[in-house]
């Protein structure tokens, strides 16, 4: 059956290749998981310490956002680093590829009152273009970098954490928020990938960086419990449940294209106790996430 399903699959649409569809089915699944929530509980619960040991006194800070999105938690950040540094100037880089979220971040940065103390740079490029584009300034170096919910987009996870890594100034910090090894993505993933025909998805979780631990790099994680609410996932023709679909598999309008066994294969998975639990009659996936907070 698997192999099957995997021959079937394969005129799949990555849901990537439709800005569209992608943006309106990632923000749904924004509006359905607490994934933002608990983003915002550890920015303003544990993140103020973290960032109160960064920049050596200095007047000005170089930080840095790598797939900032509309930027919401850039400004959470930025934010947090305000009350802790309240005299600095802040050089703020922005990278993200995606015109109309760069669109968005440009937008609520002219809403939001008493940001003088920021000079921001848009970069609208994906990371790798902008590792390229940064080897001009490779003498230039950062006091905080943030790279969430973004490494499943490049092509080396590893490398690119180390190129990031790299640009640390001596007590400059490297954060980084991915997927749980323990989320009910990692079984997703490792069940259906080949199936589904996700190869530019990288399925990675925090446990597959190794460098860290293969070159005693010092860090420091911390686990962030969250959830997806996909209870229409399973309502045959429902509008939410298909967009939902679409996100958790990456394929467009897998509802309607995939063949039944795979179908059927994915949505028991996504009802099964290990990605999912049932509360108060509304199926659960399990989106736990991690910081890493990486050391120069």
């Amino acid at each position: 059956m698997e192999s099957k399903a995997r021959t079937m699959a394969a005129p799949f649409t990555s849901l990537v290749e439709d800005t569209s569809r992608y943006l309106k089915s990632f923000e749904l699944f924004l509006d359905r998981s607490s994934e933002h929530q608990c983003m915002q509980d550890f920015i303003h619960n544990t993140l103020p310490d973290i960032l109160g040991s960064i920049g050596g006194g200095r007047p000005i800070f170089n930080l840095m956002g790598v797939g900032s999105g509309a930027g919401e938690i850039d400004l959470e950040i930025l934010a947090q680093l305000h009350m802790k540094h309240p005299h600095v100037k802040v050089n703020n880089e922005v990278v993200e590829p995606s015109n109309d979220m760069l669109h968005k971040y440009k937008v609520l940065v002219s809403k939001m009152p008493n940001l003088d103390y920021i000079n921001f740079t848009w970069n609208k490029m994906t990371a790798s273009e902008f590792e390229k584009h940064w080897q001009k300034n490779l003498e230039k170096k950062m006091d905080f970098i943030h790279l969430i919910q973004m490494l499943y987009y490049v092509k080396d996870p590893e490398a690119t954490v180390s190129f990031f890594r790299s640009l640390l100034d001596k007590d400059g910090k490297l954060l980084i928020i991915l997927v749980s090894g323990e989320s009910g993505w990692r079984k997703l993933w490792r069940t259906y990938r080949a199936a589904l025909g996700n190869t530019e998805i990288q399925c990675v979780t925090t446990g597959d960086i190794k460098t860290l631990d293969t070159k005693d790099i010092p860090y420091s994680k911390y686990m962030l419990q969250s959830h997806i609410d996909i209870t229409e996932c399973f309502t045959e023709g429902d509008e939410v449940g298909e967009l939902l679909l679409d996100f958790l598999t990456h394929v467009i309008e897998f509802s309607k294209n995939a063949p039944e066994d795979l179908k059927k294969g994915v949505l028991d998975l996504l009802r099964h106790p290990d990605c999912s639990k049932e509360v108060d009659g509304r199926i659960m996936f399990n989106n736990s996430m991690e910081v890493v907070v990486v050391e120069p």
